[in-house]
């Protein structure tokens, strides 16, 4: 049986859990809002691909949810919160959005949350990485879904540490995200006996790194840690390399790099490169098979965040469907109860501060002898285990968490 097929026997088993019974969703519609950055710096790694892997969920789940329509807003975040909080609310007031998907930069993603909780309506979280949105910054109104710095430290950084780089000098994008990434990279190089010897904040965005990139080189340092994302990070990488940053004998360590970031950058800059993911296209049959589709669809290969975008909207309705209702907070019960089997994660599931926990993976670029295409670019180093990846909750400042 197709992945495909599997998803939809599953929207399927769940519809008939509900069959005779009138479904208690408001106006016969659930509706969805999609929010993420359209045209700036985090376009390619959600995007409005993105929104193609949420309009493949649906059309995948049948296009109505026990007979109600299932309609779909977008909008450009700009990677401005105002901006975007101003959005959300128009949405949930005016047009009665039932789930907020996307969401990429932190700082729009915590702005948002809080309307979210204020209006008692839903949001999933696949592109933001700040690990505090499900700690300091957790709500009973949002799932994070796809990855968070919190593994994106305890994968890349505690390798690259143990292979040697004890000393590590962070350009750190300065905002929300980059703040989180600095903080749980220092905790993982400090614990593995690393230490941080300098540190610099660029603004974000950044287009001209030299500043940044000389700094890093006088500081003797290791290894230079990117604390950014996106084409902050591809403008690093590219600076670092016409400096000649690793033929001086530094490594550099791309904390958070994504598919389109390594596809933009070639393997002949990139490879070697370590890095965290918590998803790869070609890892396996079911991967690949959906990844077909999607570069059908888009004429690229997905991203962790294009996959995660799919796989939790379909989790999303296969819980309305289930429940009989898109009131908030009995969908997101729903999908705390439902364990996450699909072509994004095995076994996942949903705590109780809202974090989706899975299992993640080291990765490494490709050398060009090794790459046989020009998206064949990952060779996966070893799964990380799932409780192992993610803060344990005997940890979380979460107001959501009773430990």
């Amino acid at each position: 049986m197709t992945m495909t097929k599997k998803l939809l026997t599953s929207a399927v088993a769940s519809a008939l859990m509900v069959s005779g019974a009138q479904a208690a969703i408001s106006d016969n519609t659930v509706k969805i809002g999609y929010l993420a950055d359209m045209s700036g710096t985090y376009r390619d790694l959600a995007g409005p691909n993105g929104l193609k892997a949420l309009q493949m969920a649906i059309k995948d789940f049948g296009g109505t949810v026990n007979g109600a329509k299932i309609e779909v807003l977008s909008a450009d975040d700009r990677n401005n919160p105002d901006a975007s909080s101003s959005t959300v609310r128009r949405w949930v007031e005016n047009d009665k959005v039932d789930m907020v998907a996307g969401l990429v930069a932190s700082s729009v993603t915590i702005a948002v949350s809080k309307i979210l909780e204020e209006n008692d309506r839903l949001g999933i979280v696949s592109g933001s990485a700040a690990s505090s949105i499900t700690n300091e910054h957790c709500t009973p109104n949002h799932i994070h879904y796809v990855y968070d710095t919190y593994p994106l430290a305890n994968g890349t950084a505690s390798a690259v540490v143990k292979e040697g780089g004890k000393s590590w000098y962070l350009m750190t994008a300065d905002y929300a995200f980059g703040h989180a990434l600095e903080a749980d990279v220092t905790r993982v190089v400090e614990a593995n006996g690393g230490e941080i010897v300098g540190s610099v904040r660029h603004p974000f965005p950044t287009q001209d790194f030299s500043s940044f990139v000389l700094q890093a080189q006088a500081s003797g340092a290791d290894v230079v840690g990117l604390a950014n994302a996106g084409s902050d990070t591809t403008n690093a990488i590219t600076t670092a390399s016409e400096f000649g940053v690793t033929q001086a004998g530094q490594t550099l360590a791309a904390l958070l790099l994504f598919l389109t970031d390594v596809h933009a950058l070639g393997v002949d800059t990139a490879q070697g490169i370590q890095l965290t993911t918590g998803w790869y296209w070609d890892m396996n049959d079911a991967t690949r098979e959906w990844s077909d589709r999607f570069m059908k669809e888009t004429g690229v290969r997905p991203t962790m965040v294009h996959a995660g975008i799919y796989s939790s909207t379909l989790h999303y309705l296969n819980a309305v469907a289930a429940a009989g209702s898109d009131d908030a907070q009995t969908v997101r019960k729903q999908m705390m109860d439902t364990p996450i089997n699909d072509m994004f994660a095995t076994n996942g599931r949903i705590r109780e501060d809202g974090r989706m926990v899975h299992d993640m993976y080291l990765a490494e670029v490709k050398t060009p002898a090794e790459s046989k295409n020009e998206w064949d670019l990952y060779k996966i180093l070893r799964t990380i285990p799932a409780d192992e990846a993610y803060r344990p909750l005997s940890e979380s400042k979460c107001k959501l968490v009773t430990n």
